[in-house]
C-alpha cells in the first residue's frame, strides 16, 4: 500500500512539472499545493526506507537466527497377539497410542547446523512412565530410561515431552590436503529408523544401516564424501562412535556424598563405520560393521529367580562380553526406466553377529555351574561360553498402488537363526523387534498420503520363532532354545512329575534328581526341568497388525 501511495505521488509531481509556470487565478495555490506534496513524499519515502530495512531484518532472522519446527503426530490402534509355548494366548485388541515429534532445525551459518526432536509417546489415556510402579523397576528402568535409554522414546511412557535427538552438524568444504567434503557431528545421534528400515516407516533413510542398529545412542560421527576423490557416484566412508550406557551412581545415589563415581556395570561403548561404495539414486548400496564392547546381561541364578517370582526386578545385570557386526545392505530404487516397474523399490541385506564372551561369563546360555547342571549339558553348558556366530537375512519390495496414485504398498521378509542378535531393541513394532527374531518374520502394509500432510498406513507383522531369546539381551536372556524342544519337554515333564514325586517347592537340582530316579538320563532331566521352567513365558509366535492416521509436515 505504501509503495502504490509513494508511486501515485511521484507520478503527480511529474505532471505538475509540465505546469510549473502559474497560471493566475490558480498558479500560487496550486504551488503551495505541490510543496506540501513534496514534502509528504519525502516523508513517505523516509518512512518506507525504514519499513524495507525492518522487512530486510525480519527475512534474515527467519533464515537464520531461529528454530525451524516441524509437527509429526500419529495416532496408532495396535491389535496384539502372542502364542506361547504353553498354547496359551495373550495379547491385547485395541491398544491405543500417540506419538508426537517436534522437529528442530537451526543453521547460524552455512557450515553450522543443529538439528533436535523432541518426543512424546504414550498409550491412550495412561501413564506407563518412569514414576509408574505399577510394573517391576527393573522394566521402567530399562524401557524409560533408567540404566539404558536405548528405547526411552520408542516405548509407550506419559505425556512428557523428552529428547530423542539433538546433535549439531558441521559442513567441511576440504579435507586435509584432498579436495574432499567431509561432515562432524556429535549429540545424540539419529541412530533409529535407518537404511531400509525407513521404508515401511514412510520416513526418509536416517544414519545406521537398520539390519543391525535400531537403538537410541549418544555419540559422534564423521563422514567423508569420496565421490570427487575416486569418481564413483555416491561414495563415502563414515566412522562412528558412542556410548550406550554410562556405569556412574546418579546425583543423591549415594549416602557418602561420592556422587557420580562408578558403579558395578561400566561404560557400554561402541565403535564402527558405514561405507558406502556406490550410490547413483537408483542403485544404493551401503556396509556397516562395528564392535560394542561390555554387553550387559542377566545372572543366571538370578534370571531364574525372576523366572519363578514373574518378576524381571530380581534380576540384575553385568557385564558379559562383547559383540561385532556387520551388513550389507542393497536397494533397487526403480527396477525399469519406464512403466510399472520404474516406481518399485527392491532390497536384499546380509547381516551378522559375532558374540565373545568374557572369561567365565556366558553370552548366549546358562552357566550350568549356578544350578548345579552337568558341565556338558547339551543345550545348557559350556558350549555356550564359546564366541558364536549369528546370521540373518532380510528381503523386500515396495511398489505404488495401481488403484490409487498416492499409495505404496510392501511386502518384507526376514530370517535370523539361533545366534542371532542385532542392536534393534527400539524397532518400531508393539510386539517386539522382527529382524532380531530367530526364525522368520512376515510383514505386509499399505501407505496412502490423503493430503500433503496427513497419511494413513495398515500393517500386519508376524514373528514365528523357532529359538528362544529374539528380544532378550544376553546371558541368561539370550539363550536360544529351540522352541519345539521346550514344549516337548515340558510334556515330558508332566508326564513323569507325578511317578517322581516332584513338587513345585523342590530346587531344580533336585527335581532333576528325582526324574532321574525314574528312569531319565542326567541330560534328558536338566532338560526336561529347564524346559517347565521356561515353557510359560516362551512366545512361539507375536502378531501385530497396526492402523494410525499421521500428520507430519
Amino acid at each position: 500500500m505504501k509503495k502504490m501511495t509513494v508511486a501515485s505521488l511521484v507520478t503527480l509531481m511529474t505532471l505538475s512539472s509540465v505546469y510549473a509556470t502559474p497560471v493566475e487565478p490558480y498558479g500560487s495555490a496550486m504551488e503551495s499545493k505541490v510543496d506540501d506534496l513534496q514534502k509528504e513524499v519525502a516523508k513517505l519515502q523516509k518512512m518506507l526506507k525504514k519499513y524495507n530495512k525492518k522487512l530486510y531484518e525480519v527475512k534474515a532472522h527467519d533464515a537464520n537466527d531461529n528454530i525451524k519446527w516441524g509437527a509429526d503426530l500419529r495416532t496408532s490402534i495396535d491389535y496384539i497377539n502372542y502364542l506361547m509355548a504353553s498354547g496359551e494366548q495373550l495379547g491385547n485388541k485395541d491398544l491405543m497410542s500417540m506419538r508426537l515429534w517436534l522437529d528442530m532445525e537451526f543453521a547460524p551459518d552455512s557450515k553450522n547446523i543443529f538439528k533436535g526432536q523432541l518426543s512424546m509417546n504414550k498409550a491412550a489415556g495412561a501413564d506407563f512412565g518412569y514414576g509408574n510402579q505399577s510394573s517391576n523397576s527393573m522394566n521402567r528402568a530399562l524401557s524409560m530410561g533408567g540404566m539404558f535409554d536405548w528405547t526411552s522414546n520408542e516405548a509407550l511412557a506419559d505425556n512428557s515431552m523428552k529428547v530423542r535427538q539433538a546433535y549439531w552438524l558441521y559442513l567441511g568444504e576440504d579435507f586435509r590436503w584432498f579436495e574432499i567434503p567431509w561432515t562432524f557431528s556429535l549429540g545424540r545421534r539419529p541412530s533409529t529408523n535407518g537404511f531400509l528400515t525407513n521404508l515401511r516407516e514412510d520416513d526418509e533413510a536416517l544414519s545406521p544401516l537398520g539390519h543391525v542398529i535400531n537403538v537410541e545412542f549418544d555419540g559422534g560421527s564423521a563422514k567423508l564424501d569420496l565421490a570427487g576423490l575416486t569418481g564413483v557416484n555416491g561414495m563415502s566412508l563414515k566412522f562412528c562412535i558412542g556410548r550406550g550406557a554410562t556405569g556412574a551412581a546418579p546425583l543423591f545415589d549415594r549416602l557418602d556424598g561420592a556422587q557420580y563415581t562408578k558403579t558395578g556395570l561400566p561404560n557400554i561403548n561402541l565403535a564402527g563405520f558405514i561405507f558406502e561404495p556406490y550410490n547413483d539414486g537408483q542403485y544404493i548400496v551401503k556396509t556397516t560393521a562395528f564392535s560394542a564392547f561390555n554387553l550387559p546381561g542377566f545372572n543366571s541364578s538370578q534370571f531364574m529367580k525372576a523366572f519363578n517370582a514373574n518378576d524381571m526386578g530380581v534380576a540384575t545385570f553385568t557385564r558379559i562380553g562383547m559383540m561385532d557386526g556387520g551388513a550389507v545392505s542393497v536397494l533397487v530404487d526403480g527396477l525399469t526406466e519406464e512403466g510399472f516397474f520404474s516406481n518399485m523399490k527392491v532390497f536384499g541385506s546380509y547381516a551378522l553377529s559375532h558374540t565373545r564372551p568374557y572369561s567365565n561369563q556366558y553370552m548366549l546360555g546358562l552357566n550350568p555351574a549356578q544350578f548345579d547342571l552337568p558341565a556338558t549339558t547339551s543345550g545348557y553348558g559350556a558350549a555356550k561360553e564359546e564366541s558364536k556366530t549369528g546370521n540373518s537375512y532380510w528381503i523386500g519390495a515396495q511398489w505404488k498402488c495401481m488403484l490409487h496414485e498416492s499409495a505404496k504398498l510392501g511386502l518384507e521378509f526376514n530370517h535370523g537363526d539361533e545366534y542371532w542378535r542385532p542392536f534393534t531393541y527400539a524397532e518400531d513394532t508393539m510386539a517386539g523387534s522382527k529382524i532380531a527374531t530367530r526364525g522368520n518374520a512376515y510383514e505386509a502394509y499399505a501407505t496412502v498420503q490423503l493430503t500433503d500432510a496427513l497419511s494413513a498406513q495398515l500393517r500386519l507383522t508376524q514373528m514365528d520363532y523357532d529359538y528362544t531369546g529374539s528380544n532378550g539381551f544376553f546371558g541368561s536372556d539370550g539363550m536360544p532354545m529351540k522352541i519345539d524342544d521346550v514344549k516337548s519337554g515340558a510334556n515330558q515333564y508332566d508326564k513323569m512329575k507325578t511317578a517322581a514325586g516332584i513338587t513345585s517347592t523342590m530346587p531344580m537340582s533336585q527335581q532333576i534328581g528325582k526324574l532321574m530316579s525314574v528312569g531319565a538320563t542326567q541330560e534328558e532331566a536338566v532338560g526336561m526341568v529347564m524346559a517347565k521352567y521356561m515353557e510359560p513365558t516362551v512366545v512361539e509366535r507375536a502378531r501385530d497388525i497396526r492402523f494410525y492416521l499421521r500428520y507430519k509436515y
